[in-house]
């Protein structure tokens, strides 16, 4: 590669970047990989608590959000949970499965870091970090689609380092999710200075908050983890939820908070698997208390606060003084507990971001700009968003893998 000059120019080193690298050095390309942090793939590292769900058994597009929600299935399918985990078992990484596909290393998230560093460097990627991108332009009027022999470089980019010219560029840059780690929106500005459209962009797999007057409820109640099932739309999620100083947060919150809306209602399922009312009505006439007896089957101060909540006057008397009326209307909450949370909170506890670069403005096969030749958007950046469980990382090495493949 001479100096300044490379086939690819990659910025962002997390998943998906360093998949890209990885799979275009493969190919005999020269590749150049950019990124302005000073550690590589913070987010990959924080991953999974830590030991990083790399990938989930059961991935399928339904797990994904997008409003083109067609579009991840070609790389999806072209790039498989089975291909990683087999790069993996290379890398002698021992794994488990968690639940539900889920699959973890059994020692440390740095596991896989190591190793896509390693598949990078046996590719011969050229590594630039931390290197700020001061300004990215196409190279001189030419945007013709590149030939054999032909080194036509389409882009200039400006860094803190010198001028880079690259035949092809892929942005690997990431989302807003967890800015410690260096989120920022250089991957969706760059796409509209170049005409790219971007959706409209939220916090997704991110904790709830809760109204002021329901926070005061819940007081004494922060860190209570219960196993509910929650819906909003059409969508539900069977997992356990948590009680917070802000609100709700645990797996089926973070999994519902991708799909509600704000002023949107949730609705929650205490009592899975269960049926209330036989059981309300078979205490009809004890003495217990609504929220003793609740107590039975959710967390002690969890039904005293709920109670309050649901039926204030009557929480203070035993259940024989419930009228069969009052029973139901309990059993009912129980079951579908409406529920408007007040926010989110925010990027900075977000997982993922919601929305991106609109995917109709790309090739679903090699990642690709329709407008732009050789202008590759990859990863987070783009508007398609799993589900938790690892297939958000499943997207990045698919997405990576389709645009190193081409670029």
């Amino acid at each position: 590669m001479a100096p300044g000059k490379t086939d690819v120019a990659i910025i962002g080193a997390g998943a998906a970047g360093m998949m890209c690298a990885i799979e275009a050095g493969k190919r005999g390309r020269s590749v150049l990989l950019l990124d302005h942090s000073t550690k590589l793939a913070e987010k990959i590292r924080i991953s999974g608590g830590g030991r990083c769900n790399f990938t989930n058994l059961h991935t399928q597009p339904e797990n994904f959000l997008s409003s083109n929600p067609d579009f991840c299935r070609s790389a999806l399918a072209r790039y498989s949970p089975q291909d990683f985990i087999a790069l993996v078992e290379k890398h002698g990484i021992g794994y488990h499965e968690k639940k539900s596909g889920q699959l973890f290393c059994n020692d440390s998230a740095q596991q896989i870091i190591t190793m896509l560093k390693s598949e990078c460097d046996k590719a011969g990627v050229t590594w630039l970090m931390p290197c700020q991108i001061k300004d990215i332009c196409p190279a001189g009027t030419s945007h013709g689609r590149s030939t054999e022999g032909n080194t036509d470089y389409r882009f200039l980019l400006e860094t803190e380092r010198g001028t880079i010219s690259a035949i092809s560029l892929v942005i690997a840059t990431g989302g807003l999710s967890i800015p410690k780690t260096g989120a920022t929106p250089f991957g969706y500005r760059l796409a509209e200075r170049f005409g790219i459209a971007v959706t409209p962009l939220s916090p997704a797999l991110v904790p709830l908050t809760l109204s002021p007057d329901l926070l005061a409820v819940f007081a004494d109640a922060p860190g209570i983890s219960i196993d509910v099932s929650v819906s909003c739309g059409k969508f539900r999620f069977r997992e356990s939820a948590l009680i917070t100083h802000r609100g709700l947060s645990g797996p089926a919150i973070l999994q519902i908070s991708s799909y509600w809306r704000p002023g949107n209602s949730i609705h929650i399922n205490l009592l899975p698997g269960l049926d209330a009312l036989p059981i309300l009505l078979e205490h009809r006439r004890s003495n217990m208390l609504l929220p003793n007896l609740l107590a039975h089957y959710l967390p002690k101060r969890f039904a005293q606060d709920w109670s309050r909540i649901v039926m204030p006057a009557e929480s203070g008397r035993p259940v024989s003084q419930h009228s069969q009326s009052q029973i139901k209307q309990i059993a009912t909450q129980l079951h579908d507990w409406h529920l408007v949370p007040d926010g989110t909170m925010g990027y900075k506890k977000a997982e993922v971001t919601l929305g991106g670069v609109d995917t109709r403005e790309l090739s679903s096969t090699t990642m690709e700009t329709k407008k732009i030749p050789g202008l590759y958007f990859i990863g987070e950046v783009v508007d398609v968003t799993g589900q938790l469980g690892g297939f958000n990382l499943q997207w990045a090495w698919a997405s990576g893998c389709a645009a190193g493949r081409h670029a």
